[in-house]
């Protein structure tokens, strides 16, 4: 398989940061094109402040429904990041892997479906335009759709030996303020209500919630508080994270990070918290493992697996009972930084092995016309 690469440069060099909804749009806009000539309809749901989310379905069959997922904005705000360049071996850029690299695997799919049966049929793509965002706005839509199909496969990008994702931590995110009571520190010390002393409290003991063994992390990764060294502290801030590996350990974190905010008020501070779970555990499950021995059929020979800390869309769509399966990209590295590139090998590989896993899935009907006729 020989592909030409000068269409990806095209779609990353068009700037999609997330907050950027022009070029988010413009990027949409590009994907449209390019998906038009195969046949799908269109729904975009419109956002006034983030990209549009683009859903594109095609005809029902007899086949397997698959839901497609990926996402069009990236991290690199404008004027950061925007080249494209390729060697021998890879292809560097602004989302080469995560994931306008991932679309692209998907979009020559699909091309090789067309040319294949001639026709689309059971395979619907939607795109979101907030993942690197949290997805905080398209998380209710992914969940609507793909608990109508019978699994999901999301492009994010391949592990190092090409595995598969069947396994994502969940995360909560809180901003949290604690407020005291300011005074002087020489005069007036005991009529203070110090805020940085009742969050570093809190600090100590959120962070003792982490359990290594189990795979459950607590970071305080900000703080913030005070005006000066002459002044009892009466506000103070902080960002936390945690990451837990299911749904007990999830559970386990979340009450006790409430708890830890709600103890502390009894030394005089008010704490207010802001955020909470963001996505939920992705883990292995019963049909997530037969639509994997269905894959390795296919494909005639079984194919790694892997956990990642990180988390994506596949969370939000695992958590509504459809079979989820991430990492149908190309494999890359250094993604979020300006060294992101994706492996060319990694192209050609992921392109044939899901157009042998899609038209197997979604083409019953012909298969069965196309046997009988060899009979």
């Amino acid at each position: 398989m020989n592909l030409d690469y000068a269409e990806l440069a095209e779609l990353i060099r068009c700037n999609s940061h997330s907050k950027n909804k022009i070029g988010v749009d413009q990027h949409g806009e590009q994907m449209i094109a390019l998906i038009e000539p195969l046949g799908f309809s269109l729904t975009r749901y419109q956002r006034e402040h983030i990209g549009d989310h683009l859903l594109f379905r095609s005809a029902r069959g007899n086949g397997k429904r698959i839901l497609l997922l990926g996402h069009l904005d990236t991290v690199f705000p404008k004027d950061t990041f925007t080249e494209f360049r390729e060697d021998d071996h890879y292809v560097y850029g602004p989302g080469v892997c995560d994931m306008k690299g991932g679309n692209w695997v998907a979009l020559n799919v699909l091309r090789n479906l067309k040319v294949q049966f001639g026709h689309l049929e059971n395979i619907d793509w939607l795109l979101v335009s907030d993942e690197e965002i949290g997805s905080d706005d398209s998380q209710a839509l992914t969940r609507k759709i793909a608990k109508q199909y019978d699994a999901c496969f999301v492009f994010e990008a391949a592990g190092k030996e090409h595995e598969l994702v069947v396994a994502r931590k969940g995360i909560a995110t809180y901003h949290i303020t604690v407020t005291g009571k300011p005074a002087h520190a020489g005069n007036h010390y005991r009529d203070g209500i110090d805020a940085n002393f009742a969050m570093a409290n809190m600090l100590m003991e959120m962070t003792s919630l982490t359990d290594l063994k189990k795979g459950s992390t607590v970071n305080v990764g900000k703080v913030q508080g005070g005006i000066g060294a002459n002044t009892i502290s009466g506000k103070a801030t902080m960002q936390v994270e945690a990451r837990f590996t299911n749904q007990a350990e999830q559970q386990r974190l979340l009450e006790g990070i409430e708890n830890i905010c709600m103890a502390i008020e009894i030394t005089g501070v008010t704490v207010d918290v802001q955020g909470g779970l963001q996505r939920t555990v992705m883990a292995p499950n019963d049909g997530q493992q037969k639509l994997l021995d269905a894959i390795n059929q296919i494909l005639g020979h079984d194919q790694p697996v892997e956990h990642r800390g990180g988390v994506s869309d596949a969370n939000t769509a695992a958590s509504t009972g459809t079979a989820t399966l991430d990492g149908f990209g190309p494999y890359g590295d250094g993604d979020h930084t300006m060294n992101e590139r994706a492996l060319k090998s990694s192209f050609q590989l992921r392109i044939e092995q899901m157009t042998a896993i899609l038209s197997r899935l979604c083409y019953r009907t012909q298969q069965v016309k196309q046997t009988a006729g060899h009979i």
